[in-house]
């Protein structure tokens, strides 16, 4: 509850005074810090990056993964780093609901440094193709007919998917049960197995299962239509104003002088827009997001309030 008030007054306290720029930037090696372990989409989306962000910056770029706890073990140290620019970090969404949940404290609005928003991923809600529904409003009719009888998967409590399940049942008003896996890749293959009966899946690995026929797709999870399943209509279309994505963004330690952060966001800017970049993002279900460093502190305490209201609500806890 401690956590829960502190973040209910995110922006109350001041910020670390930002450092003034007695040398030019960047003077040395820098540190990219990735929130999860090696070998998933946030460490292969930053080592791709690295190098390319390298050539524009002209110092080496060198990757160190701090995975645990959702990512709430990276937050935590690239919080204590110092705030010259030189470390900064790749995160996703859940950098928010493991500030509320995890015994690692941090504030993600006090504590860190917005840069950019990287790119956008939206959840798929797909169903194993035995359960008989195909759309939306046929998922609600059964999980009302069938209270506490469906079970969607997740990676894990307070990830982006179960963030996307729980907000599926309070605007639908229905009742599934959340089972909570580790890690997304057993998730999915229990429910291409039929164990359990659905899943809110993140794009970039369910795409494989939806287009070889093993998922059904019903819905996204993103405000509009995905550029990649345009036939696959959004859960808004049913629950007007639902509205969820798994986002990559990059975050720097609080009190970051705005200038180094404005190069940094002009730097990965120059990389992901790059037309064979973006091209490589959507294949793999990200669509480049982009936006100043301003433009991502509004959208990252628009998620606070939002995501902070479906873990009150839903009365998520961390077990």
């Amino acid at each position: 509850m401690e956590r829960r008030a502190l973040l209910a007054t995110l922006g109350a306290a001041a910020l670390p005074p930002a450092p003034a720029l007695a040398q030019p930037f960047p003077s040395r090696p820098l540190r990219l810090l990735v929130t999860w372990p090696p070998g998933g989409t946030t460490d292969i989306l930053a080592r791709q990056l690295a190098p390319q962000l390298s050539a524009r910056l002209g110092q080496p770029v060198v990757v160190e993964n701090r995975g645990g706890a959702s990512g709430a073990i990276g937050a935590a140290e690239l919080a204590r780093a110092p705030n010259d620019g030189h470390s900064f970090g790749m995160v996703t969404s859940t950098v928010i609901s493991a500030a509320l949940l995890s015994r690692t404290a941090y504030d993600p609005l006090r504590d860190l440094t917005p840069i950019l928003l990287l790119a956008r991923v939206a959840n798929i809600l797909v169903v194993h193709p035995a359960l008989p529904v195909r759309t939306v409003p046929e998922l609600i009719a059964l999980a009302k007919a069938q209270p506490g009888k469906l079970t969607f998967g997740s990676p894990g409590i307070g990830s982006a998917v179960h963030i996307s399940g729980e907000m599926f049942k309070l605007a639908a008003g229905v009742d599934m049960v959340h089972a909570p896996y580790r890690g997304g890749g057993p998730a999915l293959a229990d429910v291409v197995a039929g164990h359990i009966q659905l899943m809110f899946g993140n794009a970039s690995s369910t795409l494989p299962f939806v287009r070889d026929g093993s998922l059904r797709a019903i819905a996204v999870t993103s405000g509009t239509r995905a550029a990649y399943l345009p036939e696959v209509p959004t859960i808004s279309e049913t629950l007007p104003g639902f509205a969820v994505d798994e986002w990559y963004a990059v975050l720097g330690p609080a009190g970051m002088a705005p200038a180094v952060a404005e190069r940094l966001n002009a730097a990965f800017m120059d990389i992901v827009t790059q037309p064979a970049e973006r091209a490589r993002l959507l294949e793999g279900g990200a669509e480049v997001a982009g936006g100043t460093v301003e433009e991502f502190r509004r959208f990252m305490a628009a998620e606070v309030e939002k995501i902070g209201g479906v873990v009150r609500d839903a009365r998520i806890t961390a077990e």
